[in-house]
Formats: C-alpha cells, sequence, structure tokens
C-alpha cells in the first residue's frame, strides 16, 4: 500500500526519537480529533503523540487506504496497553499539499 508521505510518517515515526519530523508533517492550522478532545498545531499535536506513546505504548499498522469525502481514510490495527488491544481503528485524514490539515481517529 502507498501511503501519502505525511501519513507514512505518521505511523512510522517512533516516539521521542521522531517527534520534530512527526510534528513537520502537520499544517500550521492543523486539528487532531482524539478521544472527544482536540488538539491543535504541530507543536500541541507532537504533545499529544508523545503522551499518548508514553501512556499506551501502542503501535499501529495500516491495513486499508482509501478515499471517502475528499479524506484519506486509513484503517490500521493498533496494538498497545490499552483494553481491547489490539483494535482496529480508522484514521480520516485531511491533506494539503505534504502536510496534514485534520485528523478524526475512531
Amino acid at each position: 500500500m502507498h501511503l501519502p508521505d505525511p501519513i507514512r510518517t505518521y505511523f512510522t515515526a517512533r516516539a521521542p526519537q521522531d517527534g520534530e519530523a512527526f510534528a513537520a508533517a502537520f499544517a500550521a492550522d492543523a486539528i487532531v480529533h482524539d478521544e472527544a478532545r482536540k488538539h491543535h498545531g504541530p507543536e500541541e499535536i507532537r504533545a499529544w503523540w508523545l503522551a499518548a506513546k508514553a501512556k499506551y505504548r501502542h503501535r499501529a499498522e495500516p491495513l486499508e487506504l482509501a478515499e471517502s469525502d475528499g479524506k484519506t481514510v486509513v484503517r490500521a490495527r493498533v496494538s498497545g496497553d490499552f483494553p481491547g488491544s489490539p483494535a482496529v481503528l480508522t484514521f480520516r485524514f485531511g491533506l494539503e499539499g505534504d502536510r496534514i490539515t485534520d485528523l478524526e481517529i475512531g
């Protein structure tokens, strides 16, 4: 499966060493929606990602890629230290150029 570059970075970045590259995959005004919370901008998104990695020690393996309503949709198997692991989650990415503009995880 060929993932667009910023989405590939999202799924392959390792915490904490790839934090800068992870943040650089997001547009300046990007928003991430996860667990009923919103995270704004690359630095806040990076902080959310690092905290989630520390808490859940999770990894995500992309399974399917599709386009829907102008979004790039990736279904991925997520495993880590959380109830119900592993789980298949849907990641809906908005892209503009080589940056993620929005992401909804559910």
